[in-house]
């Protein structure tokens, strides 16, 4: 994955967008699909770094009204920013929209490496996830994993 969007480019710039500076106006973002290991209907842009190779990066995803993200897992620690909207996370491996917490625009959140949680939304909103990849996402109950579905 490259960085998507109209970024300024230093001459002595990386091949993953380490080590160069980019410089992105919203309206420079170009959105994409997210992949298959996500559920459709979120949209998804890499800002820095390649999220499936080792070492840093920085995405951002736009979540719809209703949007749920089963119970997961990840090899590393998921640090989430809410940049627009809010998101509701909750940890352990049963999705409790109940027990969830309502993280609003300019919120924080940060999973540890292999720890179970998930997230929803009941308004769109927009995230920035940072963390070093690669970014992986284990399903605890693996027919929640739409990669595997039809």
């Amino acid at each position: 994955m490259q960085v998507r969007g109209n970024a300024q480019e230093s001459s002595h710039a990386d091949m993953n967008g380490m080590g160069k500076h980019i410089m992105l106006n919203e309206t420079d973002v170009q959105w994409g699909d997210v992949p298959p290991s996500l559920p459709k209907g979120a949209k998804l842009t890499v800002l820095q770094g390649d999220p499936s190779k080792d070492g840093p990066f920085v995405i951002r995803a736009i979540f719809p009204i209703n949007y749920k993200i089963p119970v997961h897992w990840h090899p590393t620690t998921e640090n989430i920013t809410v940049l627009k909207g809010s998101l509701y996370m909750g940890a352990g491996e049963k999705l409790d929209e109940a027990n969830a917490t309502l993280i609003k625009t300019g919120g924080y959140a940060s999973t540890p490496a292999k720890s179970p949680h998930y997230a929803f939304t009941k308004e769109g909103c927009i995230v920035q996830i940072h963390a070093m990849g690669p970014f992986v996402i284990n399903y605890i109950n693996p027919a929640d994993d739409p990669s595997k579905k039809n």
